[in-house]
């Protein structure tokens, strides 16, 4: 799904016309226009990959017991079928040909119901921010849900044409754990990162991380023990955005 958005979409700043959104099922591209426009739902309640058109095509892939590469090459054949051209998109036996058998269908309706969750209250939480954010969006190399908080300070001696380096930014986000965290857990990590960012003083149960990234860390487990898992997690995110502006923004250390 993100090799189509990056094959047919425009690119804009710090990849978000490669990312997916969160919807009701589960995932989405969202409108892709194309020769002739599309969306890739993900569809996590029901176990598949699904495909509409403008025209009214529709596609719908099964998830259980598929290779990623059967499952690509259904959405690439039903695109090419009416007019969309791959471009830069990956040829489907590039994704791997090993079959889930262990696929659990409860997994992913599990899995979609904790990001429809992490994005209800994030967005609860950009909506209170002044400053610019990116979308809520999921990483398909990494399956994380992220937010940029862009204050729009660029950082001295870096091209501001790239905005990858040049832009000041915060990186709110969730993932289902990985190499260094096996654990889901919650991450917030600053770019550059400030001297006085890591010693914020955190609440019980998030800690300081400095093994692969440096960034505060909640366990989702951690999360879920707390009385009230809802305000502690915006507390965490407004306690963290307030140090940032803190020690990140050069018109507040100024003054």
């Amino acid at each position: 799904m993100g090799d189509w958005l990056k094959s047919c979409r425009p690119k804009r700043k710090h990849w978000w016309h490669a990312s997916l959104r969160p919807s009701l099922a589960g995932l989405t591209t969202g409108t892709v226009h194309a020769a002739t426009n599309f969306e890739l739902v993900l569809d996590l309640r029901e176990s598949v990959l699904s495909a509409h058109t403008s025209a009214g095509s529709k596609l719908s892939a099964s998830l259980d017991g598929q290779s990623a590469a059967d499952i690509a090459e259904a959405v690439n054949e039903f695109l090419a079928d009416v007019g969309v051209h791959a471009g830069n998109a990956a040829e489907s036996d590039s994704y791997g040909a090993d079959r889930f058998v262990g696929y659990s269908a409860d997994r992913a309706n599990s899995i979609g119901q904790a990001l429809a969750a992490v994005d209800s209250v994030m967005a609860e939480f950009r909506s209170g921010i002044k400053e610019e954010t990116s979308p809520i969006q999921l990483w398909p190399h990494h399956f994380d849900l992220s937010m940029l908080w862009l204050p729009g300070e660029k950082i001295d001696g870096q091209d501001p044409d790239n905005e990858e380096y040049a832009d000041k930014q915060m990186n709110f986000g969730f993932t289902f754990g990985d190499e260094g965290i096996p654990d889901p857990y919650f991450y917030v990590t600053a770019y550059p990162l400030p001297d006085g960012f890591p010693g914020i003083e955190l609440p019980t149960g998030a800690e300081w991380h400095t093994e692969g990234f440096t960034g505060a860390v909640l366990r989702y487990k951690n999360l879920i023990a707390s009385n009230d898992p809802h305000g502690y997690l915006l507390d965490l995110w407004a306690g963290l955005l307030s140090g940032g502006r803190e020690h990140m923004l050069a018109r507040h250390a100024a003054s």
